[in-house]
């Protein structure tokens, strides 16, 4: 498969690379992210230094914030050699600080005291974090940077708005401050750039704006570090660029100085420095001329990413260089965006009538041409925004893509030379059509972890609503939660302090996180308190700065610490919750007098009374992050609770309470024969136990066991797997003549980023050119992941990172639910996408809303088809093969990338990917093994079936027969009651299955026609088994329980039951009845508790004369009545009502006030169908809502006549 071997015809030319090379490597090619970038773009500044024998220090301080959320995880990953490397790092509790403590740094030179020659800085924050610090910016811009120090300010601009409160660019703040300004296109360019900023900088004094777009610094791709370095070593010194230019600075020179008291001097100097930019680049230049033309007439000028951009609609237009240089047109790639050099663009616009620019957002670039050349006799035309007729041309919203661009470029490129019409090729890059259908409804949206503190902490009392703020607990504001809104960081709840005036709303809640408060939140807290306003801060205390990956707070911080601040600045009341309320009773010597402390159950009552408090008062809601509990269990830095729970599904009801208390993603669905229950995700389980609320008794709390590991198929030997393995044939070789573009989709949370680290390593260690690019936003909570990987045999194939609109050669849906969303869609091209898609259900956040919550699998396939052609699509079940074989689903995604590889989806060799997983380093040879089973379900499923020796891979429950039905209920009611209470049930089936064959005979015979009697026997089975106290006990004693517990967890495990026992549990002021945690005592009370169900409907049974039981057994006759007065009206038309009226106590599902609640909701959606079914005899119900406003209803418009 390789293109460029080895003597020894590996297809790796890179066989020494190591992933620390991104960062240590002094020459060659490395694969590097943009964040990498910039940490190595400090150590080759100290390099550069060294080596002029400069004798200088690096410093770097910002605050995270997406497309820069990371960069200080990756300085803390680069370790002590990063320190040893004369850098430091200050990780700045905000944005403006961090600015303030880089203009520290510039004035280390001028101090007699001084242990280095000088520091070179970089600040770095995103959009919003540039507009706070921008008062400090724009003072560090002014006093100056120090010869032999220099600052770049790295802006992450999330021009897409991919994940931030808004879209945003930075530029125009920049130039308002007078800095200069670079614009790199690529990763490569960050170090080029990054360099010539610090050069830059020192010679001017200026400090350097340097655009870091999301699209770029989020991506990681192949650098050539000798062309980096190569282009470096061609920059002249300053004496140099001072002799050849004559630039003189002005007398007081251009850098920091003290004293530089307030003057008209600073602004003059601010001039002088952008004079001194000007110097400097007309000598040194990153301006590129892409194509040169003697005897051109028109140009094109493009700015950082939107080049690239622009070069790829070039290639998909089939024009090259070549031929528009002979044509008369000229490319200019500025690298320099602000100020541009004007010497060199007055020679580039030399006999052009009209010159093009290409830059995303603001017209930057465009607004200073117009500028340079307005008062030239003879000048070219400049547009770019705006045509020349004035009409809107390249637009200024959201970002630049080819697809955005290709259109405009062609339309205009045949508007100057009539032979290169190539408009006929737009058409591959525009959206194509998609299919909709009922699975439309069906959204992967970014939710709270397992065991998020927030699943609690964001609930409000009834009749409330909550602020949201900057954090992981905005999600709160698409849970149902009455929380809305959204302002600036460290604004929260001021915005109340104004609207609360012109309002008679009394109160409200504002959720801060700790982190937030932290980084500024606590001045808003003060200006609540002077304005009197009233509200209650909910200071969401979760020991880490979880949306952007788990980071300490940037500071010593405490609970009691916060309880004193906000009690010193007059707040009325500090009320603190925890999940572990007792480790304060050793220190609430250290909280403000009056402090209240509760378990976090009290959280509901605590905020119904600080609600009628006026003022100001603060709940400080104290968690640790589920993620990192997880994070410091795994180190040993804390204890792992020995508590799990389990659902007895056989117990359960499927009824979602326990969602609705935990609002835990741990708590999956279950399908089963009865119908869908829950069970416990142990892997994703972070033992927050609020699911254990659910008003069910099914839950049982295990101590001292672990979840058993399977040892799956190859745990006893992979021997015989690996010869098969070894055995398959390889997919044949790719033929290279554009680049290759590879989407995979997945789920955030579940490692599918890894999969395209690992393609786009594998390229690289081919020696080809790759990129990725993964586009997450709020996806590591559980949302859409899409990994744009590309990789091309030479350079110059490979332009940007994103996959366009129809390119993608293959999709790659690790998660099905993502891969058939319309942003993957939209690369797939008819004909040409292939697409393997894993059929695994992965539940959606609204399984947690509603228990009924389908992922609708055939219609997400059915998109996927039309989108592609039905032969272009394959799938696999990948979890299956996983747990099957390896004993954990975790490697799924890893057996999808061996089940694409080995159907040619993935043109890169085995022995590049193989190696690629060895350098990833984590879990290599189950990772080994996991690639080849994939590799052997796409070549050979009846290996794959041998080696299961007989069992099978576990498969979805399907549908069973009416026969099967009434035979598995005749079963269940004989152990329940009896067989005489068994034939009671068949027999009324039997009744209503004669009736319905007597409606439709055609199609008698085939039981699964017969929907109405199927109906019926599932509904009448829930309803004659309603689950008593005696039948709880029979499912925890009858062996099963005990077989599925042991399937589960190993070693000598002691149980606990949470349970409401009518005798000891009762209902006060209106709140639900408390579950309490038995002992293991309870397991054999049970089996002689289930002997009494022959008490049952006795006149000795104690436990029958409840509201609860007296209503189940009142069900059953009404739900028998009712379906035989249904029956002589039964009739072809109403089959379809009359179903739906049958099914309805499926849906009376629960226990106490669950099922009560439900059962009201049932018995109004029977009324309103009953009417529907026979409108004479059933009128409509008094006030009942028209169709669509009760949920459950299902709606369908008839198309008009």
């Amino acid at each position: 498969m390789a293109d460029t071997p080895t003597s020894d015809s590996s297809p790796i030319v890179r066989p020494d690379y190591q992933l620390a090379d991104s960062l240590w490597a002094r020459s060659g090619a490395v694969f590097l992210t943009g964040t990498q970038a910039l940490i190595r773009l400090m150590l080759m500044q100290r390099q550069r230094d060294a080596a002029a024998g400069l004798d200088t220090r690096g410093f770097i301080s910002g605050y995270r914030g997406s497309p820069l959320g990371m960069v200080d995880q990756a300085v803390w990953k680069a370790g002590k050699r990063f320190e040893d490397a004369g850098l430091r790092f200050l990780p700045a509790i905000n944005e403006e600080l961090g600015a303030t403590a880089v203009l520290g740094t510039q004035r280390v030179e001028a101090d007699p005291e001084r242990t280095c020659a000088g520091v070179f800085a970089m600040w770095y924050g995103k959009g919003p974090g540039v507009d706070r610090a921008g008062d400090a910016l724009k003072h560090g811009n002014a006093y100056g940077a120090s010869p032999h120090g220099g600052v770049l300010m790295v802006a992450g601009d999330d021009h897409g708005c991919v994940s931030s409160s808004m879209p945003h660019q930075s530029d125009q703040a920049f130039q308002s401050w007078h800095a200069p300004i670079v614009a790199p296109a690529n990763v490569a360019e960050y170090l080029e750039f990054g360099l010539y900023g610090w050069q830059l900088s020192r010679f001017s004094g200026n400090w350097v704006g340097f655009t870091a777009l999301s699209e770029v610094v989020e991506s990681g791709s192949t650098v050539d570090l000798d062309l980096v370095n190569a282009r470096v070593a061609t920059w002249q010194d300053g004496d140099t660029i001072r002799r050849i230019t004559g630039h003189v600075p002005p007398a007081g020179g251009l850098h920091y100085r003290w004293p530089d008291l307030p003057s008209l001097t600073i602004e003059q100097r601010l001039h002088a420095k952008l004079d001194a930019v000007r110097a400097f680049a007309r000598i040194n230049s990153i301006d590129r001329h892409v194509v040169s033309s003697e005897r051109a007439t028109v140009g094109i000028v493009t700015a950082g990413k939107a080049h690239y951009d622009f070069m790829e609609v070039l290639r998909r237009l089939d024009i090259s260089t070549v031929t528009l240089a002979a044509h008369g047109v000229r490319i200019y790639k500025l690298g320099l965006t602000y100020p541009i050099e004007p010497t060199r663009m007055r020679e580039f616009v030399r006999g052009l009538k009209e010159v093009l620019v290409i830059e995303e957002k603001g017209p930057v670039v465009e607004e200073q041409l117009r500028s340079m050349f307005y008062n030239h006799a003879v000048r070219p035309a400049i547009v770019g925004k705006r045509d020349a007729q004035d009409r809107p041309l390249v637009s200024a919203l959201g970002e630049l893509r080819p697809s955005r661009l290709i259109e405009i470029v062609a339309n205009w490129l045949v508007g100057h030379f009539a032979d290169l019409d190539r408009r006929h090729l737009v058409r591959d890059f525009t959206l194509p059509e998609l299919l909709s259908n009922e699975s439309d409804a069906v959204k992967r949206v970014p939710y709270f972890c397992a065991g998020c503190p927030h699943n609690t902490s964001t609930k409000v009392p009834e009749g409330s609503h909550a602020q949201a703020g900057i954090g992981c607990h905005f999600m709160a504001s698409w849970m149902d939660r009455d929380t809305e809104g959204l302002i600036q960081m460290g604004g929260e709840g001021v915005d109340w302090v104004s609207h609360a005036m012109f309002t008679k709303v009394p109160h409200v809640f504002q959720n801060l996180g700790d982190g937030t408060y932290y980084h500024s939140g606590y001045l808003a807290i003060r200006q609540a308190v002077a304005a009197k306003a009233t509200l209650t801060y909910k200071i969401l205390f979760n020991d880490a700065v979880a949306m952007t990956g788990g980071q300490p707070v940037d500071g010593v911080i405490s609970v009691d610490a916060i309880a004193r601040q906000v009690e010193a600045e007059g707040v009325k009341q500090v009320v603190v919750l925890s999940d572990d309320i007792t480790k304060y009773d050793g220190i609430r010597d250290r909280f403000p007098a009056g402090t209240e402390f509760h378990d976090r159950a009290e959280l509901d009552a605590v905020q119904r009374r600080l609600r009628e408090v006026a003022g100001v008062t603060v709940l400080i809601y104290e968690q640790t992050c589920a993620a990192e509990k997880r994070r410091r269990r795994k180190k040993g830095e804390m204890v792992d609770p020995a508590r799990r729970l389990f659902i007895n599904d056989r117990v359960c009801e499927g009824c979602g309470d326990c969602s609705v208390q935990s609002n835990c993603v741990a708590v999956q669905p279950l399908e089963t024969p009865l119908g869908r229950k829950r069970r416990i995700d142990q892997s994703s389980c972070n033992k927050d136990y609020s699911c254990a609320k659910g008003f069910c008794p099914s839950f049982v709390g295990v101590l001292g066991g672990k979840p058993r590991k399977r040892a799956g198929a190859l745990g006893a030997g992979a021997d015989d797997f690996m010869r098969r393995v070894d055995a398959l044939p390889h997919p044949a070789p790719h033929v290279w003549t554009a680049p290759y573009d590879l989407l995979v989709t997945g789920v955030g949370g579940t490692g599918v980023v890894t999969i395209g680290a690992l393609v786009a390593m594998a390229a690289h260690l081919e020696g080809k050119s790759a990129s990725v690019l993964d586009f997450m936003g709020f996806a590591q909570k559980g949302g859409s992941v899409l990994s744009f990987v590309r990789f091309a045999d030479v350079p110059a194939r490979l332009n940007q990172v994103r996959i366009d609109t129809q390119q993608a050669d293959a999709l790659l849906a690790c998660d099905l639910v993502v891969g058939a969303s319309p942003d993957a869609l939209a690369t797939v091209r008819h004909g040409r996408t292939r697409v393997l898609a894993n059929t695994h259900e992965v539940p959606v956040a609204e399984s947690l809303r509603n228990p009924d919550a389908q992922l609708r699998i055939p219609q997400l396939l059915e998109k996927l088809r039309f989108a592609a052609g039905a032969d272009r699509v394959e799938t696999l079940d990948a979890q299956a093969l996983a747990e099957s074989f390896l004993g954990d689903s975790i490697f799924s995604n890893i057996v999808a990338l061996g089940s694409a590889w080995q159907r040619g989806l993935v043109p890169v060799s085995l022995e590049a990917l193989l190696r690629a997983i060895e350098l990833n380093g984590v879990q290599v040879e189950n990772n080994k093994l996991a690639f080849s089973l994939g590799r052997l379900a796409a070549a050979d499923m009846l290996a794959i079936e041998q080696l299961l020796r007989g069992e099978a891979l576990p498969a979805p429950v399907g549908e069973e027969t009416l026969e099967a039905i009434v035979t598995r209920g005749v079963a269940h009611l004989t152990a329940y009651q009896g067989g005489s209470y068994a034939r009671q049930y068949a027999d009324f089936v039997e009744q209503v299955r004669q009736r319905e064959l007597s409606v439709v005979p055609a199609q008698a015979g085939n039981q699964g026609s017969l929907p109405f009697t199927r109906a019926v026997a599932q509904s009448l089975l829930k309803l004659m088994a309603y689950k008593d106290e005696y039948e709880v006990a029979r499912l925890y004693t009858d062996g099963e329980f005990t077989r599925a517990l042991h399937q589960q967890f190993e070693g000598d495990v002691q149980l606990e039951f949470y349970m409401a026992p009518p005798v000891i549990s009762k209902s006060r002021n209106g709140q639900a009845p408390r579950k309490v945690r038995l002992g293991g005592w309870m397991l054999p009370a049970m089996k002689l508790l289930a002997q009494g169900r022959r008490l049952r409907g006795t006149a000795l049974d104690f436990f029958g004369r409840t509201e609860e039981r007296r209503l189940e057994r009142e069900l059953i006759a009404a739900y028998r009545e009712r379906i035989a007065s249904l029956l002589p009206a039964l009739a072809a038309d109403r089959l379809k009502t009359a179903t739906d009226i049958a099914a309805l106590p499926l849906s009376m599902r629960g226990f106490g006030h669950v099922k009560l609640a439900n059962v009201a909701l049932a018995r109004a959606r029977e009324a309103e169908l009953l009417h529907r079914f026979d409108p004479q005899t059933y009128p409509r119900p008094a006030g009942a809502p028209v169709a669509g406003q009760l949920r459950g209803i299902r709606v369908t418009a008839a198309a008009a006549h």
